[in-house]
């Protein structure tokens, strides 16, 4: 599961910033096909990346509920997708895979 937060995180990350090019691009007397396809696209991908989060936070990653919702606030900023995914999937990730002392 937390792989997966990770990709979609990432995935997240990656549209939100294409879709702000798109924007720009728009602003700049371009063309607003980039946003109409980017937009449902980015929206889309921020919802599973809010509901793997809820799913995830207790079991999976041993997050408080607060932690969780920071998540979800953190990745609504431009680069802050990669920001939890470097910061606190991976850490979360790495501890999964360590074997359990004995």
């Amino acid at each position: 599961m937390i792989k997966f937060l990770r990709r979609i995180s990432l995935l997240e990350g990656m549209s939100y910033l294409a879709l702000l090019v798109a924007a720009i691009a728009k602003r700049l007397g371009g063309s607003d096909l980039g946003v109409q396809l980017l937009g449902p696209v980015h929206g889309v991908l921020y919802v599973i990346y809010g509901l793997g989060i809820l799913r995830a936070f207790d079991e999976h990653l041993g997050w408080t509920f607060w932690k969780a919702v920071a998540a979800g606030f953190i990745g609504a900023l431009p680069f802050g997708a990669f920001w939890v995914e470097r910061q606190w999937l991976a850490p979360a990730d790495k501890r999964a895979l360590e074997p359990a002392s004995a």
